[in-house]
């Protein structure tokens, strides 16, 4: 009895695998070529962003830490504060140059009282010889009654006082212009100090930032973390803070990752949808290519590349900050003979695809031209309305193997290798096989 159960379990075994493999046969699949467009598409991550945008900057010569900024989505007025950034080196210099000022003002009062009480001294002496000069003169009347040698004194005093007299008036002079030179040296340091003061001064209010337009105040994304800027983030100058967009007119803005970046190119269509608008679509193309990546995270490897695409139509107009799923077309090619690539195999270093024949199978050397992940182009190898199994057959099913001439695979080369040395995209719109050619038959016994 156990030896019946056995057989019978050895019966049913066997014919669940031969169903599981006649099932297998008839899930592989086939495809019918006919002329249709080759299209490359590639579908990315965007964002929503304004075409226009007046942005709130961190001002020249700052390096500080934001104090306060203005919350996502919040409408503003001209001249609104959205943003604070405290600096402490500024007002540290700011207090230094204060000094500084009252100290060149010092300074240049006391210049000025030195100068003053210098030049009353030599008053003071210039009066003192004009009253010697006076006295001299006074006692000159008297030079006839005098002796011959008090004469002479007396003359020679009188030249005294002249001499004197004329140091004097020449000391007058240069203290006067000398006076004049101090206080102007004097009066320019004040004015460098003060320019100086009124400077840092405006630096010290730009740090209290206004919206320069009316709008929707939104926080911008810090280069160096992708993060949108928050309270306590290092700033310095040139770095935007705050944005405040037209809404009128949008683009989308693509980080890329290098690959992404490598395939898209500028003047590629695009068709935009948003997952948080279902049913709304817009349509535009690349329209720029940052020259350089951003690392994903300080000091990372990664970089993400940022590409812009235009929005020149769409359903309705989406909203800023909305992400939004990019089709990129890459390349369109219409009326070509196109092959999914589960079609295409290698063999011997040549692409090769297996044509049903009733129950066998041809199979034929191929020449490929573009190509997607899912699709390629055959520019020789195929005429068109074969059927191509996705699957590869087995060995016995092969009956022909079908390979381009010698000629055409030599004007293949030579084709690609001027085409690769002039940096040309290859034109693969036409068949390169001449009407003469034909192909070399190997029938697989």
């Amino acid at each position: 009895m156990g030896k019946f159960f056995i057989r019978i379990i050895v019966v049913l075994v066997g014919f669940l695998f031969f169903a599981c493999s006649a099932e297998s046969t008839k899930r592989i699949t086939y495809h019918k070529l006919t002329p249709r467009s080759f299209t490359d598409e590639l579908i990315v991550e965007g964002t929503v962003e304004a075409e226009n945008v007046a942005s709130v900057v961190c001002p020249p010569w700052v390096d500080g830490t934001v104090k306060f900024v203005i919350e996502d989505g919040t409408p503003v007025r001209k001249g609104d504060t959205v943003c604070i950034v405290e600096a402490r080196q500024i007002d540290d210099h700011y207090e230094s140059l204060i000094n500084k000022l009252e100290q060149s003002k010092a300074q240049y009062n006391k210049g000025k009282a030195d100068l003053e009480m210098n030049y009353a001294m030599l008053m003071a002496q210039v009066k003192n010889n004009e009253a010697q000069t006076a006295i001299a003169n006074l006692d000159s009347l008297q030079l006839k009654y005098m002796p011959q040698y008090q004469r002479k004194i007396q003359e020679l005093k009188l030249q005294i006082a002249a001499i004197e007299k004329e140091k004097f008036s020449q000391k007058l002079k240069y203290l006067e212009l000398i006076n004049e030179s101090e206080l102007k040296k004097l009066e320019l340091q004040i004015s460098q100090d003060e320019q100086e003061v009124q400077r840092i001064k405006d630096i010290q209010n730009s740090l209290v930032m206004l919206a320069p337009r009316d709008g929707m105040a939104l926080r911008s994304r810090l280069a160096y973390s992708r993060e949108k800027v928050m309270e306590g983030d290092e700033v310095w100058e040139g770095i935007q803070i705050v944005e405040i967009p037209d809404l009128s007119e949008v683009n989308v803005s693509i980080l890329a990752t290098e690959t992404e970046y490598k395939r898209i190119a500028e003047n590629n269509k695009v068709e935009f949808t948003f997952d948080a608008m279902p049913g709304n679509k817009a349509w535009g193309s690349i329209v720029k290519k940052a020259a350089t990546g951003q690392p994903i995270s300080r000091n990372s490897r990664i970089r993400r590349f940022e590409i812009t695409a235009s929005v020149d139509s769409f359903t309705t107009l989406p909203e800023i900050g909305l992400s939004a799923k990019c089709k990129v077309t890459l390349r369109h090619i219409p009326d070509t003979l196109v092959v999914p690539q589960l079609a295409i195999f290698d063999d011997d270093s040549v692409k090769v695809v297996y044509v049903k024949k009733g129950n066998a199978y041809e199979k034929r050397q191929v020449i490929l031209g573009e190509y997607s992940p899912q699709l390629a182009i055959v520019t020789m190898g195929l005429e068109g309305n074969e059927t191509v199994s996705f699957a590869k057959p087995k060995a016995s099913k092969v009956k022909w193997n079908i390979n381009l001439p010698d000629s055409i695979l030599q004007k293949h080369r030579l084709t690609f290798r001027q085409t690769e040395y002039n940096d040309m995209p290859s034109d693969f719109g036409g068949s390169m096989i001449e009407e003469e050619e034909t192909y070399q038959i190997i029938i697989i016994n």
